[in-house]
C-alpha cells in the first residue's frame, strides 16, 4: 500500500492508502520523490475539472514527478534500483496514426498521468510509489536531483512550443502570461537563441522571476510602445489563455509573425483582417513528446535553470496546503509535494 494525493469532487482533496502492486513485464516501481502542482491539477481541486471534463469518481492527482526506481520487472535491462528517474506522465500506445507518423502527443489512445478525460480515469503520479512503463522512466545523468527533474514535464511543454514557432536565433519574441509554463517559455526562448525577449502579465508579481528566467523586459502596463512600423515582435508564445492577451499581440506582431498558443482558455473572436492582413501565422500546440528526454538533459546540463521558480515543498500529509499556497499567484510560482 502506499499514501496517495486524491481529487473527490472541487476541493475535496484527500491523501488515502492505495495498491502499489509489483513491476510486471517491461516495467519499473517507483519510489516518488517530487512532485509539481500544475494548472491542470490546481483545476480539478477548485472546480472538479474543466470545460467538459470533470471528475467522476476519486482520481489520484499530479503529472510532474520523479523518485528512485526500487523494483524493475522481467526483461527490464536498461534501468536498475536505486537509480534517479523522471517519470514521463505520457503512456500513447504506438500503434495508431499518430503514433505511427511521430506525433504520439496526438495519440488516439493515449494514457496521460492524473487525467479525467478517459473513463476510468488515468491515476497521476502524487503517491509515494507507482508502477510504470520502462519506457516512461528517463534516468537523470549524475548530478540531477529529483527535485529539479520533477520540472521536466512543464518544461518539455515549453520546448514543444518552442518548436512549433519555428527557428528562435536572432528573433525578437513576446511572452504573454508569466506563470510557471510562461516563465518556463522564457527559459526556452532564450536557450533557443533569441535576440530579445519581452514578458507581459496583468501583474507585477512575476516580475521578478521572469527577467531571472531571461526576459530583457517585463510589462505590465500594456504594450503600445511596441505598435509603431506595424509592429515589433517576431513570435510570440501566449501562456496565459487570456482573450485579451491574445488580441493584446495582434498589434504588435510583425508582419509574417508567428502566435504559438500554449495556454487554454475560453474561445475568443479573432479579428481574421488582422491576421490575414499581416500574414500572421497562429499555431497550437499540445503536450510534448520526444521533449520530454530533451528537458532532462536541459536540466542536467544547467542549460536552463529553474530554482527561481520553486516556492515551496510540502510533505504529503499536507497535500491541502500545498494546493491553497499553488492557487495563490500572488505568493506562489511553482508548489511541489516531497513524498
Amino acid at each position: 500500500m502506499t499514501r496517495a494525493v486524491v481529487i473527490h469532487a472541487a476541493h475535496d482533496l484527500r491523501v488515502e492508502q492505495r495498491d502499489t502492486g509489483e513491476p510486471g513485464p517491461g516495467q519499473v516501481r517507483v519510489r516518488v520523490a517530487a512532485g509539481g502542482i500544475c494548472g491542470s491539477d490546481l483545476h480539478y481541486f477548485q472546480h472538479g475539472g474543466f470545460g467538459a471534463i470533470r471528475v467522476k469518481h476519486p482520481m489520484v492527482l499530479g503529472h510532474e514527478v520523479a523518485g528512485v526506481i526500487d523494483a524493475v520487472g522481467d526483461g527490464v535491462t536498461a534501468l536498475k534500483p536505486g537509480q534517479s528517474v523522471a517519470v514521463n506522465p505520457s503512456l500513447p500506445c504506438g500503434r495508431c496514426r499518430y503514433c505511427l507518423e511521430g506525433a504520439a502527443q496526438h495519440c488516439l489512445d493515449m494514457r496521460f498521468y492524473g487525467s479525467a478525460m478517459r473513463d476510468p480515469h488515468v491515476d497521476g503520479g502524487f503517491r509515494e510509489c507507482l508502477v510504470c512503463e520502462a519506457a516512461q522512466a528517463v534516468p537523470l545523468p549524475d548530478g540531477l536531483d529529483t527535485t529539479t527533474a520533477a520540472f521536466a514535464e512543464p518544461l518539455a511543454v515549453c520546448l514543444h512550443a518552442a518548436r512549433q514557432a519555428g527557428p528562435l536565433l536572432g528573433r525578437r519574441v513576446l511572452v504573454t502570461g508569466c506563470g510557471p509554463i510562461g516563465a518556463l517559455a522564457i527559459a526556452a526562448a532564450r536557450m533557443g537563441g533569441a535576440r530579445e525577449i519581452v514578458a507581459t502579465d496583468l501583474s507585477d508579481a512575476p516580475k521578478a522571476i521572469a527577467l531571472r528566467m531571461g526576459a530583457d523586459r517585463f510589462h505590465a502596463d500594456g504594450l503600445d510602445a511596441y505598435t509603431p512600423d506595424k509592429g515589433f515582435f517576431d513570435v510570440a508564445l501566449e501562456a496565459s489563455g487570456s482573450p485579451r492577451a491574445l488580441l493584446g499581440i495582434l498589434p504588435v506582431a510583425r508582419p509574417g509573425g508567428t502566435i504559438v498558443q500554449i495556454g487554454i482558455g475560453g474561445d475568443v473572436p479573432v479579428p481574421m483582417s488582422v491576421l490575414a492582413a499581416k500574414e500572421i501565422t497562429w499555431r497550437g500546440t499540445f503536450r510534448f513528446h520526444a521533449e520530454f528526454a530533451m528537458a532532462v538533459e536541459a536540466l542536467a546540463a544547467r542549460r536552463i535553470d529553474v530554482a527561481p521558480l520553486l516556492t515551496e515543498r510540502f510533505p504529503i500529509e499536507r497535500a491541502a496546503e500545498a494546493f491553497a499556497l499553488a492557487a495563490d499567484r500572488t505568493r506562489a510560482m511553482k508548489v511541489q509535494i516531497a513524498f
